[in-house]
């Protein structure tokens, strides 16, 4: 008997046919539906008919959501602001007095120059000396600021204004008074730590003016303190709003001008210590003071790495610096005493540069033409830029205004002096009242030479990325 198409697997069994057309009945039902007199669902004349067109919803604006924010009632709760401002303030000078007085104290310790007691004298009184606060010694004052001290010690600060502006409950409410009241609040319980270490050094050897460490602390925690509270509270993208967009893009591309311009002065004193590394070796083995002696030497250098690029950046400006009284150090003159036997000073120049030197004057000019170009793309495609329809892309940046480029550009020049002045004389010193009486550049002439500098090199380096985007996206 042939088999039949609706048998499984050609079976001429009539028991699994049977059972292959059991699998496949359904029991079904009727769907009552209610209709009209004439036969039409009531639903169908409800449905509203939706067309999809892709093009009408590409032209839509895109409107970007604020997040959600916290209610007014709720951002009053939180701690004490006393109290948290206390406790995070604390825990920031613990996190940067540590470490000075552990590496202080192992080197002292290992060398049985003195116990616990004297190391962490020592290294309070070098903790202090990184606020700015002059240490009084028997040779003089010793008011030379470890800026990589300085830089942790406000990192710290920075971190603690935020977790107050979040422990009281400020965080986003873009309120620039509560903000001012974190940093204020921060900075007067920094000031009496630094009045209480004051009175702690002075003495045994070493003279600590009280009030003016603590109005170094002050000073130091306000500022510290003010970045992070500004970032908590969102204050600082509200005031950057209210601010032109040329004052605001000039001095964001100064501030860019100066860092990069310290970033040569970096590469400049890292390459030339390189050079200098057997005579820094010599250096630190003359001290003869073990292992422990000389990591602590070596840490020293380090922490005046910071300093040393400053002054480097000077160098490569033109004005050069100082290391004593009726001395200069530049690419046309180097005219130096004796000095301390230092690892860090092993990468000074033997003479000046001459004409191949000069060179190196154009490391600032590209750094500056650098923040110009970056200027450029920041408003060709950043936030403030818009887009227009293109021929193989679909869409191209726009060209920023030239008004706007040539404003920014203006500004930038004497931000980026200010700053590079500002960061000279916090690097600059005295170690003692002898011929190192004076220490760094003048700042007055590192402002006057950098404004210039980065100015033209900005507005150079902002013109021809936008002439070079320009015939691009022709």
């Amino acid at each position: 008997m042939p088999s039949t198409t609706d048998r499984p697997d050609g079976s001429e069994d009539p028991f699994a046919v049977a059972e292959a057309l059991q699998s496949v009945v359904r029991d079904t039902e009727p769907l009552e539906i209610e209709r009209d007199d004439d036969g039409a669902d009531p639903q169908d004349d409800r449905r509203d008919t939706v067309v999809i067109d892709d093009e009408a919803l590409g032209r839509r604006d895109t409107v970007r959501l604020p997040a959600p924010r916290r209610p007014a009632e709720q951002t009053g709760r939180g701690a004490p602001l006393l109290v948290a401002a206390a406790f995070a303030t604390v825990w920031a000078a613990l996190l940067t007095y540590l470490p000075v007085a552990a590496v202080i104290g192992l080197a002292r310790t290992l060398e049985g120059s003195g116990g616990i007691g004297g190391a962490a004298h020592a290294g309070l009184a070098a903790w202090m000396l990184g606020h700015g606060v002059p240490i009084g010694t028997s040779i003089g004052p010793l008011a030379i600021a470890p800026l990589l001290l300085t830089l942790l010690v406000v990192w710290r600060l920075n971190r603690a204004g935020l977790h107050v502006t979040r422990a009281v409950g400020a965080r986003r409410t873009g309120s620039t008074g509560r903000a001012l009241l974190v940093a204020v609040t921060v900075g007067l319980t920094y000031a009496m730590l630094g009045a209480l270490s004051a009175h702690l050094v002075d003495g045994r050897g070493t003279e600590v003016s009280t009030d003016r460490a603590a109005w170094h602390f002050l000073a130091l925690g306000i500022a510290g303190a003010l970045i992070g509270s500004l970032r908590g509270t969102d204050a600082l993208s509200v005031l950057a709003r209210r601010v032109p967009p040329v004052l605001r893009h000039g001095l964001r591309a100064g501030l860019v001008a100066a860092f990069l311009i310290l970033a040569a002065g970096a590469v400049a004193g890292g390459l030339s210590l390189a050079l200098g590394g057997g005579q820094a070796a010599e250096m630190i083995a003359a001290y003869r003071t073990g292992v422990a002696g000389q990591a602590g030497i070596t840490l020293i250098s380090m922490g005046y790495a910071v300093n040393a690029t400053i002054w480097a950046a000077a160098y490569l400006l033109g004005p050069g610096f100082a290391l004593g009284t009726d001395s200069a150090i530049s690419l046309t003159e180097v005219t130096v005493g004796p000095l301390p036997t230092l690892p860090l000073l092993a990468g000074l120049p033997d003479g000046p540069m001459g004409a191949a030197g000069t060179a190196l004057l154009a490391l600032p000019v590209l750094a500056g033409a650098a923040a110009g170009w970056l200027l450029t793309q920041r408003l060709r495609h950043g936030r403030s830029g818009t887009r227009r329809p293109g021929r193989r892309s679909g869409a191209v940046a726009e060209e920023p205004a030239w008004l706007l480029l040539v404003g920014s550009s203006l500004i930038a020049g004497p931000s980026a002096g200010v700053v590079l002045a500002v960061l000279c004389w916090l690097s600059g010193g005295a170690l003692g009242d002898g011929r190192l009486s004076r220490i760094g550049p003048d700042p007055l002439q590192v402002c006057l030479v950098g404004a210039i500098v980065a100015g033209v090199a900005v507005a150079i380096g902002a013109a021809s990325a936008r002439l070079f985007g320009a015939g691009r996206n022709r």
